[in-house]
Order: C-alpha cells, then structure tokens, then sequence
C-alpha cells in the first residue's frame, strides 16, 4: 500500500462529516415531506378540533384563566403539545421502521459518528416540530388573532422540545424492538406526560402535591414557556423554564449519543 492510500478505518472527511449529516438531516426531512397530508395538515386538523371542542364544550362557562379568556389559554398549550408529539413520532418511527424491515445497517454503515447520527435524527424531528408549530400558528393567528408578544420565547422553547422529544423518541425507538412497544411507549408514557403538563389549565388550580409532580415534568416548561411568548402569561418564570428544558434536553441527547455509540440494541 502507497503512503498515498488511506488505510482502512482511518476517517478521512475530517472531524465532522458534514456532507454525510446534512445527507441524514435531508432524508428526514424528506420522509415526513412526502407524506405532509399526515405529518403537516393532520397535526393541524386535529389541534383545530381539540381547540374547537374544548370551546364549545367549556370555553363559555370556564371564564377567564390568569387573566385571558379560556380559549386563549390553551391555544398555545395545544400547538406546543401537537409540537413535541410529531418530534417525537418522527424520531421514533424512523428509527422503529429501519429495525423492523431490517434496513437499519443503512444508517449504521456509512461514515457517521453517533454524535452525527443524533443530530441528523433529531435535527429532522426539530424540523418537522417547527414546520407544525408554523402551520398551527398561523391557524391561531387567524381564526383567533393571538400574535406572539415575545417570539423568542416561542422560538427558544420550541427549539428545546423538539431537541428534547425528537431525543426521547430516539431513546423509544433503540428501545423497541416492534411497533407494540413502541406503542406501549407512546400510550403509557409520553401522551399522559403531554395532557398532564399544563395543556388545558393552570397548575395553580391543582393540589400542592400535584404542583410539585407537574414541576418535575419538563414538558410542562415547555409548554408554559410557549405559552409565555404567545400570550404573555405563565404558571412559572421562562428563565427558569429555559434552564430546565436545556438541561432536560442536553440529558436525553447525551444518553442518544451513548447508546448509538455503544450499538444498543442496534447491532447484532
């Protein structure tokens, strides 16, 4: 072998791969794009009958709630809780399909180090939460009139519960080994953790031990956080939110990456 031959092993597309993280990020992207009538409208569709249902079914007798009229309200927590679902549904089922149909050695082949293979995964969920977060905004915006007070609140959480849950959707789906326990997941974890984070109400209406359950739930700084950028009312102060969501956040992706690095329940 020539000393102009790389040898085996040896990476040779510097200490990133871009061109092979960027490949990865596209074919996210591209997945749920292609079928946008499910990953895009239905998003939108069914956050427009939830908030349209609780309108008429509460709205008119529930009063104010910190100040805003109930509607109002839970505008942002439905578009947040939509949001960090669709991150996670992205994640999961990506990664839940290659190892089912058997062709997960696609991603595990190429030149891709875990840390890549994370950001590209998560990445294309963040993207996905953005694109429905954008779509479900504009819905509020005109069928409602509610204009963001601080879009950088709204930008920053969103940015978090997508890297969070497109993580945690990661997580599910190494975890999982058929689409049954995926499921389990989603039913008995994940959607609890989403209806019980402040969605449809104030914290301040629940018992102290309820409170201190709800603050440990970092979906629910997400959603309270929206929810301050939107409307400019909250259960609690967005910095602290943003330290908890970055810290939740910054934890799941690092527990991604181990388990990529490892092959956990990837590689035979």
């Amino acid at each position: 072998m020539s000393d102009s031959t790389a040898e085996m092993g040896v990476r040779r597309f510097g200490r990133i791969n871009w061109l092979g993280t960027w490949t990865l990020l596209r074919r996210e992207v591209m997945r749920f794009m292609n079928v946008w009538s499910q990953t895009i409208m239905a998003p939108l569709i069914n956050a427009g009958l939830l908030l349209l249902i609780f309108t008429i079914a509460i709205g008119p007798q529930r009063g104010e709630v910190m100040g805003v009229p109930f509607t109002v309200f839970i505008a942002p927590g439905i578009m947040t809780m939509t949001v960090i679902q669709n991150a996670f549904a992205n994640t999961s089922s990506s990664i839940t399909s290659a190892k089912v149909q058997g062709n997960i050695v696609d991603t595990l082949m190429p030149p891709l180090s875990a840390a890549e293979i994370a950001f590209g995964y998560v990445a294309g969920a963040v993207a996905r939460g953005l694109l429905v977060a954008v779509v479900i905004g504009l819905g509020v915006w005109l069928f409602l009139g509610i204009v963001p007070v601080n879009l950088g609140w709204v930008l920053v959480f969103t940015l978090l519960g997508g890297a969070f849950m497109g993580a945690l959707g990661l997580i599910a789906g190494i975890y999982a080994q058929k689409f049954d326990q995926l499921a389990a997941i989603t039913n008995f974890l994940v959607t609890p953790l989403a209806f019980l984070s402040g969605t449809f109400y104030s914290i301040e209406a629940l018992p102290g031990f309820m409170q201190a359950l709800s603050h440990l739930n970092p979906m629910f700084y997400m959603i309270d956080g929206v929810r301050r950028g939107m409307i400019g009312v909250s259960d609690s102060s967005p910095w602290l939110g943003l330290v908890v969501c970055a810290i939740a956040a910054v934890g799941v992706n690092l527990l991604v990456w181990w388990w990529l690095r490892r092959g956990y329940r990837l590689k035979a």
